[in-house]
């Protein structure tokens, strides 16, 4: 006898069985609601948050007060972003990417969910990378960056393959420990600290504060395209504006205190540390405690990992039914492999693949997040023929979308500045190395683009 997941009470014991399938409002067993801010709190209390913040001083040269600034402004908007989308879960019991279908249709949707694939195991790749650094360094190298990359890979990948239940189990306590560890190294590091002085208002200057900027909001609205996938086992009643805040404070509280926490670290210790030598140089005053502390930060990144190997499992589905007959667990096994083996690569220069990654990241995100907001407020208001999700003919074709991310990319190639491509209008507005506004042309193009020809598709096709 075959088993409906669709109406499967969640009850189920071991490996989740449920993957993209639409979850019934009568089937919804998870009422904690503060459980939107504990996994977000949990995800973000974490050692790549401070590596995010270390760049402000030694890769992007900016200031103290310059650098908080840009934390605070680029955080806000890359979490409004998170915050909306997660309040689709309880309200219609679909991942993020499944979500998607109602504005990019079948085969738009498919694309973005390899577009978010890629940044899953790009995520797990920079916070392996970073657990493996701390690993390193408490060792004085006696343990392999390797080794420690291994290890947080292997105990990542044994809570993730569980699925949801037991990643709200984890996530909603492991945020505690890591926010008593990083506010005693603030205690002890705190007299060392400095304020660097602002440099001038220039074109450098302005140029470093956006770029820097759009790391920060690469770090923050990478959560978006995972935001509905940790709560829709909840009920449909929860309040919106509940779910809203909960998810925005969640993301908001952990990045924005641990970002700037990391920058200032720079000013306390300097000579071009990597973060696991920073945290290390914090600690050691604390002696044997601090090298305990130390390796339970290290395992924080575990609590960072595992949405991204879930939402993987979840996205590959996304791409079709003969994905979607195989286990989203199976699928998470599969990127612990592949992750693993790119993180040996890309763990020699990591400052600059972590900056430049996130830029990538806030790139497509950009474009893909604008046209969700808009379907639903202005074409939709609010209103989805929830039961054809996974019905092709009844979905938007989808080339408006389509067709307006590949206008918003355009206006990224005019505003990117990377270390291998330099655009146009960023190398005008930025000097040699260029202002990157690419996220910012991005979302701006593709938002135009798509409130004018999504009006074309549904005079066209009526869906």
């Amino acid at each position: 006898m075959a088993i409906d997941i669709a109406t499967m009470p969640e009850l189920e014991r071991g490996i989740e069985a449920r993957g993209i399938e639409r979850v019934s409002p009568r089937t919804r067993a998870h009422i904690r609601i503060t459980d939107n801010c504990t996994i977000w709190l949990s995800a973000n209390m974490v050692i790549t948050t401070v590596a995010l913040g270390a760049l402000a001083t030694s890769v992007f040269a900016l200031g103290f007060w310059d650098s908080v600034m840009s934390i605070i402004i680029f955080n806000v908007l890359g979490i409004l972003p998170v915050a909306f989308l997660s309040t689709l879960g309880p309200k219609l019991g679909l991942r993020t990417m499944t979500i998607s279908r109602y504005s990019f249709g079948w085969v738009g949707g498919s694309i973005m969910a390899i577009f978010n694939v890629a940044a899953c195991l790009g995520w797990s790749t920079v916070n392996v990378i970073v657990g493996g650094q701390v690993v390193a360094a408490l060792s004085r190298g006696a343990i392999p960056q390797q080794v420690g990359i291994l290890v947080i890979t292997i105990l990542t990948t044994l809570v993730s393959i569980y699925g949801y239940k037991y990643i709200h189990r984890y996530e909603r306590y492991a945020w505690i420990p890591m926010a008593i560890i990083f506010f005693l190294l603030l205690l002890v590091s705190g007299s060392k600290m400095s304020i660097i002085p602002t440099p001038p208002l220039n074109v450098a200057e302005i140029a470093s504060f956006v770029s820097f900027g759009g790391a920060v909001y690469g770090f923050a609205t990478g959560w978006s395209s995972y935001a509905s996938d940790y709560n829709v086992k909840q009920p449909e009643t929860f309040s919106a504006k509940r779910v809203f805040w909960l998810t925005f404070l969640g993301v908001a509280i952990p990045c924005i205190v641990l970002e700037v926490l990391g920058m200032a670290l720079t000013t306390a210790f300097t000579g071009g540390l990597g973060i696991g030598d920073l945290l290390t140089a914090a600690a050691k005053p604390l002696g044997g405690l601090g090298t305990f502390l130390l390796v339970l930060l290290a395992l924080s990144i575990v609590a960072n990992n595992i949405p991204n190997d879930y939402s993987l499992g979840l996205s590959m589905q996304v791409l079709g039914r003969p994905f979607q007959r195989i286990n989203r667990a199976v699928w998470a096994l599969i990127a612990s492999v592949i992750y693993v083996l790119v993180a040996e690569a890309a763990a020699t220069n990591f400052n600059q693949t972590l900056s430049n990654f996130l830029l990538l990241i806030a790139y497509w995100l950009g474009p893909w997040s604008i046209i969700l907001i808009l379907e639903h407020f202005v074409f939709r208001h609010g209103r989805y023929n929830i039961e054809d999700w996974n019905t092709r003919s009844r979905l938007p074709i989808g080339w408006a979308a389509i067709v307006s991310t590949i206008i918003g990319f355009g206006g990224i190639l005019l505003g990117a500045a990377q270390v291998y491509y330099v655009g146009p209008l960023a190398h005008a507005l930025g000097g040699q190395f260029g202002m990157d506004i690419g996220f910012e042309l991005g979302l701006i193009f593709a938002g135009g683009a798509y409130l004018l020809l999504r009006g074309m598709e549904l005079a066209q096709t009526g869906r």
